[in-house]
């Protein structure tokens, strides 16, 4: 006689996605838009002001907080909730993603007046790279129970590197040769010294040969594929709708070009975020292993999704303010010591 069989082995059911095909047409020809606008910004090179980084980030904030509204009011508060708790956390390691282009950017010598075209390269791959990694993930979740499982132990993986690279304290300098893409490029095709605008090949001696912006721009594509693995199973730990899942996505991303020259000098100051994110990533691949367990053991209980807000929101609160309080205290000990290593005033008299 056959059993029944266990929770296990049935297949994870998506949540209701709220996507209609006119929904995701609509949205991402808007992406699409503000892609296009994006790439019209940066096709005159130039060293964008501290005014216009501002009035970008703005816009691109102001934004996806608009669009959450509507989608409050349209489809109500869970999907309303979800949209603006998994945006957090996109956003949240998008900031993280920042301090690794910053540290490309610099080791690639990138002039500033070309650092907006490559970060555009970066958000175009990583939107390509994520969308295929969506799609990928929605089939898994449809299709095997376990896919929150892995997805969890992916986060609780990442969450424990992330976490032991923040306690290093190491230096996070990049030796462009070293790097395989690199190695593996110039092997196989020759490479200019020196930048040659916004073109990526030129042609030298009758021969076509990549400029560094080429080689930037795939070093900037391969961190892309890693922070898909990291970023998509993160934001499907709060909602299993694929439509909110790509549009959280897409919204943090869009706005990393002038995101980037606005907090390029701040990111140094936040000497406790890779802590905050190690914490976020674990506690998201915890609420990914309780879905999971839930799942076939109903007594198990599943963390809501305002919980899940209000406990992203309080550790990066808590990581600026202790980020903040850090450098108050070196900058004292620093002053302490100038006055220690100043010389002592001759006595008069």
């Amino acid at each position: 006689m056959l059993t029944a069989l266990p929770a296990a082995a049935t297949p994870a059911p998506v949540s209701d996605s709220i996507g209609s095909p006119t929904l995701w047409l609509a949205t991402i020809a808007g992406v699409a838009a503000l892609f296009v606008v994006d790439f019209l910004i940066t096709r005159r090179p130039h060293d964008p002001s501290m005014r216009e980084a501002v009035g970008w980030s703005a816009f691109y904030i102001a934004v996806p907080v608009v669009f959450g509204g509507w989608l409050w009011w349209q489809y109500g508060s869970d999907q309303g909730l979800e949209y603006y708790t998994g945006y957090l956390v996109e956003k949240s390691l998008s900031v993280d993603n920042l301090f690794v282009f910053i540290i490309l950017l610099s080791a690639f010598a990138v002039p500033r007046e070309l650092r907006q075209r490559v970060l555009l390269i970066g958000v175009g791959g990583a939107l390509v790279l994520r969308g295929v990694f969506i799609a990928l993930g929605a089939q898994m979740i449809a299709s095997f129970a376990w896919t929150f499982l892995l997805f969890g132990a992916i986060l609780l993986a990442t969450a424990v590197k992330v976490g032991r690279d923040a306690l290093s304290h190491g230096d996070h300098a990049i030796d462009v040769d070293s790097l395989r893409s690199v190695r593996l490029i110039r092997r196989l095709h020759p490479v200019t010294d020196s930048y040659a605008g916004t073109h990526l090949t030129v042609r030298r001696d009758g021969r076509r040969a990549l400029t560094p912006l080429a080689l930037v721009a795939v070093a900037i594509l391969g961190t892309d594929i890693v922070f898909a693995i990291d970023s998509v199973p993160a934001v499907y730990g709060i909602t299993g709708d694929p439509y909110l899942v790509f549009a959280t996505n897409a919204f943090a991303l869009l706005g990393l070009r002038a995101l980037y020259f606005l907090l390029e000098g701040a990111l140094a100051k936040l000497v406790h975020l890779g802590h905050g994110l190690s914490l976020i990533l674990a506690f998201i691949g915890a609420k990914l292993v309780l879905h999971w367990a839930h799942g076939v053991w109903p007594s198990v209980p599943e963390i809501p999704t305002l919980l899940s807000l209000a406990v992203i929101v309080g550790i990066l609160a808590v990581v600026t303010l202790t980020s903040l309080a850090a450098n108050r205290r070196d900058e004292a000990r620093g002053l302490q010591r100038d006055a220690g290593a100043a010389p002592a005033r001759p006595r008069s008299g």
